[in-house]
């Protein structure tokens, strides 16, 4: 057994806990009617991702990891209110889907290695979404940021 197989599934793990922080996020900051709907959107593609990487998580063996569920379980105890709240959610947000972002990355380059052209190409199709998935974060925050930072509550 090869440490691909650890990598893709602590990917698999990962994206699942991507997949219901954002689900937490717009549940818990649903007045803000973008971030409730774009979430479930980005829970729906994470979800997509963990499918993908299903049968390559069979195909190279499933050893477990338990890593992502630390991240998950430290960064989402609970979500918070208000506006800093919706920050520091959404950062939260931002570690984890960062942690997807390179292990996509690192299994690429693995798929390149093999090569596993079938993997490459689920590879390359969910680090662009993901990529996107972090621009959004990173915009999003952007735009909450002056007002959570600069008036009192």
């Amino acid at each position: 057994m090869t440490h691909l197989a650890n990598y893709l599934q602590y990917l698999a793990k990962a994206e699942a806990n991507l997949a219901e922080g954002f689900r937490k996020i717009g549940e818990a900051h649903a007045d803000e009617v973008d971030i409730y709907h774009t979430s479930d959107t980005l829970a729906e593609q994470c979800e997509a991702h963990v499918e993908k990487l299903r049968p390559f998580c069979e195909e190279y063996g499933e050893e477990g990891t338990a890593e992502p569920d630390r991240l998950y379980h430290e960064l989402f105890t609970e979500t918070r209110q208000g506006g800093l709240g919706l920050l520091r959610d959404m950062q939260d947000l931002y570690l984890m889907a960062s942690a997807c972002d390179i292990s996509w990355t690192m299994i690429g380059q693995a798929a390149q290695g093999l090569p596993d052209m079938e993997l490459l190409e689920v590879v390359n199709l969910c680090e662009a979404q993901t990529a996107t998935q972090l621009k959004w974060l990173k915009t999003r925050m952007k735009q909450a940021a002056p007002q959570a930072l600069l008036v009192a509550s």
